[in-house]
């Protein structure tokens, strides 16, 4: 398609010589804007594809990839139903739990919480949080004083291994003077960093027992959080689960309707984020039509002297198209091979920007997660350098279609 002729003119013609340096100037930037547009695009896109996933599975890891709620009650058969639940295939666990709203106090600090009460097996089995324990050890979680709290609230509250922690539950016992709430004063065993920081400032562990006992359930579960083999194709996994149970009085609910809000906002937000970045690229491209509609004004002559010396219409549009592919193939490649090493050392450059800086890029606090999360999704990237290239192919056929039409006995005549 494009012969030896046309390369070497084209060549010749992206090498700009004196007193066509303008022009250079502008494909120059039309290429750094395509490579700026194709590495934001994949940088973007690849953070918000870790965020999701990141997210996805700190979620998943700490509250089960579907859950068999009591539609408002308790269960009272969970240890049943726990069996019925663990005999469904593509059921990796199945684990019973207490919970329940406190007050969390200590000292000086005060801040509600959230109670999980689990068997010391089933605490175990929760891998985001047995694999982060940074202090103490779950072996001795088990007697009915010991607790497991986070590292945030660990450090707000001032708490170590052997610290007390004092649970104040507002639903307690009736008097002739009203309420008394329970307070019951527990000591601190472990401490875990599940890695989301609202789950290490505001949820603590109780041994099950325990936690029967002090929200007054004696041999009741508020809870089944259940693990499935593939967190992806939950539901016939939910509908298995029910058939399986039985009871119209338990509601299962698995992660796709508790959290869909909110993965549902994640996936909104890529794909607009998606959107608006394509116009970077489509503003280069429109660079690119510029900087060849100044290069044919420019070699209009020279044009008019290939004409009349043979060459085709054909070959003067193949000449300016492989100019114009050359700044959008050579744009995209740079712009891809600037996101993808970006993406894979994203973590390293925000630590060197943070003390560059001496400011926090990532607050935690603010953010849900403690690190800046990157995925790359290649079938993505291939989205991107098609798009890419695509619509610098497109920015190239206006100005080569009018090199092509150029007159050349009306060119030399001007000229």
């Amino acid at each position: 398609m494009f012969g030896p002729f046309e390369r070497a003119v084209a060549g010749r013609y992206l090498r700009a010589r004196r007193g066509e340096r303008f022009v250079s100037v502008i494909a120059i930037f039309s290429l750094v804007g395509i490579a700026l547009g194709v590495a934001t695009l994949i940088i973007v896109m690849a953070v918000m594809n870790g965020f999701q996933a990141d997210l996805m599975g700190r979620i998943l890891g700490l509250n089960g990839d579907l859950t068999i709620y009591g539609q408002g009650r308790t269960i009272s058969q969970y240890e049943d139903v726990t069996r019925k639940v663990r005999s469904v295939p593509g059921v990796v666990s199945a684990t019973p739990l207490v919970e329940g709203q406190v007050l969390l106090s200590a000292g000086a600090y005060n801040s509600g919480g959230m109670v999980h009460g689990l068997t010391p097996q089933g605490l175990k089995d929760l891998k985001a949080v047995s694999s982060s324990i940074i202090a103490g050890s779950l072996d001795d979680f088990g007697p009915d004083d010991s607790i497991v709290v986070g590292v945030t609230m660990a450090e707000r509250a001032g708490l170590g291994i052997g610290s007390g922690l004092t649970l104040v539950s507002p639903d307690g016992a009736a008097t002739a003077f009203g309420t008394v709430p329970r307070v019951r004063r527990y000591r601190v065993v472990a401490i875990f960093d599940a890695g989301v920081n609202d789950y290490n400032s505001s949820v603590v562990f109780l041994p099950m027992h325990a936690a029967q006992i002090y929200f007054q359930m004696p041999n009741k579960a508020t809870q089944i959080q259940v693990m499935t083999e593939d967190a992806e194709h939950v539901r016939p996994v939910t509908l298995a689960i029910e058939n399986a149970v039985g009871d119209p009085g338990l509601r299962v609910l698995d992660w796709t309707n508790a959290n869909n809000a909110l993965f549902g906002a994640v996936q909104v937000e890529q794909n607009v984020m998606f959107l608006i970045l394509t116009l970077i690229i489509l503003v280069a491209a429109f660079n690119v039509i510029s900087s060849l509609i100044m290069m044919v004004k420019d070699k209009t002559a020279d044009i008019a002297v290939l004409r009349t010396i043979g060459a085709s219409r054909g070959a003067i549009m193949r000449i300016f198209l492989m100019c114009g592919a050359f700044v959008g193939v050579t744009g995209t490649v740079a712009g891809t091979a600037l996101g993808v090493v970006f993406c894979m050392n994203i973590e390293r450059i925000r630590q060197l920007l943070q003390k560059l800086t001496g400011t926090n890029l990532f607050n935690p606090e603010v953010y849900y997660l403690e690190h800046l999360p990157a995925k790359l999704v290649w079938g993505q990237v291939v989205e991107v350098i098609v798009m890419a290239l695509g619509l610098s192919l497109l920015a190239t056929l206006y100005p080569s279609w009018r090199a092509a039409k150029t007159d050349p006995v009306e060119a030399l005549r001007h000229e």
